[in-house]
Parts: C-alpha cells; structure tokens; sequence
C-alpha cells in the first residue's frame, strides 16, 4: 500500500448532482481520526465560472478550476447537469490528459455520459443508471454497456449505477486502496452495510419478499457463523425451512443475488479480511472459509478480487497478529 493515496478531485459544475456530488465528499472529503494513516486529500475543482446551482438551491464554491485536475490521481464525475447537455472541450482534455498520466475516474450515475463523450470509455465495459443503459449504449455502440450491475471497473475507469450505487463505487476504489477492513469501516461510518459486489443487480423486481425478512436474516447470520464449514444452498434452505426451489426465489427477490453468489461473496470477504490482520496461510485461510480445496480457493479469490491472495496480503496487511 503507498504511502498516501493522493489527490481525488470532485468536479463541481452548475446544475450539479447533490446527491452524488455528496456521496463523493462524504467518502473522501471527510476528516478520518479513527484512521493512523494518511486518508486522501481533496479539493473541488469548478467546471463553469462563479458560483454553481445544484439541485435544492444550494451554490457551490469550488477550491480551483480544471487545473486541479492535473494534480489529481482520482477524479470523480458525480453525475452530469442532463446527460443530453455537451461536454465543454476543456473538460473533455483535462479527463483525457489525466487518464493518459495514469489518474483514475470514476463516474456515477449520468456522469457516465461525461466519460463517454471523452472516448476513453470506448472497447470498454460500463454502466449507469437502469433508465439510461439503452441510450448510453445507442449513442456510444463502441462501450461494453452493462444494464445490470451495480458497477463496472475497468482498471483506471470506474463507472456506477443510480445514485447510492456510487456510493458501492467509491467503496470499492477504497477497497482497491486500503483493503476490506478500512472499506467496511468507512460503510459503518456512513450506517450502512458493507460496500456490495459490482456484479449484484441494481434494478430487483420485487424488492419486498413474501417470507419475512426476519427469517432471511437469521439464516444469512447463521450462514456467516459457519463460513468454515461446505455449506451449500440445500443447507440454507433446510434452516429458513423451505423447499430449494422456493428458497432460492425468496432469498433472490430479497437480496437481488442468489443464495450460492452470496455465500461466495461472503467467503471471500472473510478471506480478505483474515488476509489483512492473521498470520494464516493460504491453505488456513481457504479451510476456514470453507473452501474445499486451496486451488479452488485460490481461483475464485483471484477472478473476484483481481490479485492472488499472496499478493493481496502484501498490499493490504498490517498489524498482522497470530489466531489460533
């Protein structure tokens, strides 16, 4: 992990995004006492001249123009004044310049449309809100659009869903620069639950399930208390006492992944998590996750996260202690 993870610049621009224009200074504007090491720096960077409307009345005075982005290593692009309006040419180089000097962007929401007209999006998967998928897709055929999910990353380009998913966004950018634990500490600070997978569904048809979602939760609780042991999904079913069939619907329409994505989510984030602060070995660390074997560990931590779990521990541990 380096030293500092830099500058994030948050564009500002007049008719702006509250809401995502607030998710991006909660997460890395905000002041991190309960931190011992050094949380990003941030500035506002402006768009348009003068004071900027946002949405509910508020104006917006920013730290400088778009030459804070030449000293940024993440910009954040949190939403766009109508995905219809252009794109001044200023902003569209500032973007492409910082890209091509290794900076991150990541856009939420309408936003996307910003880093589309850019061209940096081209040949690469993305989304954005469940609304706006099929336009972005029409407009900009070379961009790998995906109307499902919460998030994309493709490396230097983060692009997110609706509203809150930038918030699962930013989380997964901490995640990237700090690890598990530090991520899930941050969603505690926001009351939340931790940061979810860019692959869950961001549209659910059903948000409200038919089987309480009391019976749901004790058998998730009871699931993550056994993480160490082959549980599969007849046995998640056999404690909410349903059928696997039904099971599988109710605990889909209530999360919006299936019972076996989540077990794996949930193992694997246990497995970064013991990663970070244990002195564990692979093959410990895939046993207590309840992984069968450390290959089958291994690959499934590698496709998820990215990097090998070796790899990872170099990144991210500290303070490491031994368990028995």
């Amino acid at each position: 992990m380096q030293p500092t993870p830099g500058l994030v610049a948050i564009l500002a621009y007049d008719g702006l995004c509250t809401f995502e224009f607030g998710i991006a200074v909660e997460i890395f504007g905000l002041a991190r006492p309960e931190f011992d090491f050094p949380w990003y720096e941030h500035r506002i960077a402006a768009v348009d001249q003068g004071p900027m409307r946002a949405m509910g009345g508020i104006q917006v005075l920013a730290d400088g123009g778009m030459e804070l982005l030449e000293e940024a290593r993440t910009i954040i692009i949190p939403g766009w004044r109508d995905r219809n309006a252009p794109v001044p040419e200023a902003l569209l180089t500032a973007l492409r310049q910082a890209h091509a000097r290794g900076a991150r962007l990541l856009s939420i929401c309408s936003g996307v449309f910003v880093l589309a007209a850019t061209g940096l999006l081209d040949g690469h998967g993305a989304t954005t809100h469940w609304r706006y998928t099929a336009e972005l897709a029409e407009r900009f055929p070379n961009i790998l659009v995906d109307p499902e999910v919460l998030y994309v990353d493709s490396g230097q380009l983060i692009t997110s869903a609706g509203s809150a998913a930038g918030i699962d966004a930013c989380l997964h950018l901490v995640t990237r620069d700090f690890g598990t634990q530090v991520a899930n500490a941050v969603a505690r600070r926001l009351v939340m639950s931790p940061q979810r997978t860019g692959g869950q569904a961001q549209f659910i048809p059903t948000p409200v399930s038919s089987a309480p979602r009391s019976d749901l939760s004790r058998v998730m609780q009871w699931a993550r208390e056994r993480l160490h042991e082959p549980l599969e999904v007849r046995d998640l079913a056999c404690k909410a006492a349903m059928s696997e069939r039904t099971f599988l619907r109710r605990f889909t329409e209530a999360t919006g992944m299936p019972p076996k994505a989540w077990l794996q989510h949930e193992r694997l984030g246990r497995a970064r998590e013991l990663l970070e602060s244990t002195r564990l070995n692979t093959e410990q660390v895939a046993e207590r996750c309840g992984y069968r074997s450390v290959e089958s560990f291994r690959v499934a931590f590698r496709t998820v996260v990215g990097v090998p779990p070796s790899v990872y521990r170099e990144r991210f541990g500290r303070e490491v202690k031994a368990i028995s």
